[in-house]
């Protein structure tokens, strides 16, 4: 009969250990174990041995014996808003990717832009014992956060915060909103439609202080009767240019508060027979990834939504680890598309 071969790595009767690693790397096994955890500093020959005794022998560290003997989860917990939203999908892009061949796992649940059950869900995933939480956006205050932040690490986008445990950063809302404006102006339009997020949110009130400052850098006043308060959703978008047809408003351009008002506005201008950008010049703040396949393709800020979930994530990381950490998240900046021309 001819005998079965088992490769070594494939036996369940004798799986290869960090011992086992040890010997073929001829090193001792702490030393194995501290460049798998990352808290090694040797020199680059033996971490070549090591890490080529672990591809040869096909040793997989188990991460549950890793967790016991660091004190870690090996988890992190994510407080985003809206699960279903494009922005959030992005930047979890980014987070995910961060995590990607770090050992560690996520936990995502949403605070439903709602203060008291955001700090529900931080409770809930600290109970869970997480080594720490990114918090994106939210409504929940600062203080809060500091003080949950005592507990496990913490990094939040959509805030400025600085502690050895928590970092807050955020994008500059009010020069992309001045971008935006600028540009319209430079086309020739004076008439500009805003529609703005809530106005208890903190990112809308910012967007509509660059509306006004570009207007004002430009000698245009300021109309409010132009300024339509959305909700950031694409609903909103159609019924605010409902509501300035309605009040007889006259505009060249409609500067939209993020991209899924736009879409909104898109699609009520094209019921009404409006072409854009021949008639109306439109353009939106964010650049979702379904924004360069609209009809026509929309002009828009970009935001890095994908970069800041992976620099929140590696910023996470480094609290985690007792590193240093340092934050410098790219600038938004202007696309320029096919939903915006010069006004005639």
């Amino acid at each position: 009969m001819e005998k079965s071969v088992v490769p070594e790595n494939e036996t369940s009767s004798n799986p290869v250990t960090l011992l086992d690693v040890a010997r073929e790397a001829g090193v001792s096994p702490s030393t194995v174990s501290r460049i798998l955890n990352g808290t090694a500093t040797v020199s680059a020959v033996k971490r070549k041995a090591v890490e080529d005794a672990i591809k040869k022998m096909g040793f997989e560290p188990n991460p549950l014996a890793q967790s016991l003997k660091s004190g870690r989860s090996m988890t992190v917990g994510i407080v985003v808003q809206d699960i279903s939203s494009p922005f959030f999908s992005e930047i979890l892009r980014g987070v995910d990717d961060g995590l990607n061949s770090t050992g560690y796992a996520s936990v995502i649940v949403s605070g439903h832009w709602n203060a008291s059950e955001e700090a529900a869900r931080i409770k809930l995933l600290l109970a869970r014992k997480v080594d720490g939480l990114i918090l994106l956006s939210g409504r929940i205050e600062d203080k809060a956060v500091l003080q949950f932040a005592t507990q496990r690490p913490i990094v939040a986008t959509g805030r400025s915060l600085k502690s050895p445990t928590a970092i807050g950063f955020k994008l500059d809302n009010q020069n992309g909103a001045y971008q935006a404006v600028r540009h319209l102006i430079e086309l020739g339009h004076r008439r500009i439609a805003f529609v703005t997020g809530p106005s208890n949110n903190t990112d809308a009130n910012e967007r509509l202080a660059g509306y006004k400052q570009a207007l004002e850098s430009a000698d245009i006043p300021f109309d409010p009767g132009l300024v339509v308060e959305g909700d950031f959703h694409e609903a909103s978008g159609l019924m605010a240019v409902n509501r300035l047809f309605d009040t007889q408003q006259q505009f060249s351009a409609i500067f939209a508060g993020n991209d899924l008002i736009a879409y909104g506005v898109r699609l009520s201008l094209y019921r009404k027979g409006i072409r854009v950008p021949e008639d109306i010049s439109l353009i939106g703040f964010d650049d979702l990834p379904g924004s360069l396949y609209t009809t026509p393709p929309l002009t828009t800020i970009r935001q890095p939504l994908y970069d800041m979930g992976l620099i929140a994530t590696t910023a996470l990381l480094g609290l985690i680890g007792g590193k240093p950490v340092d934050v410098e998240l790219p600038p938004v900046e202007l696309v320029v598309r096919e939903t915006t021309r010069r006004f005639r």
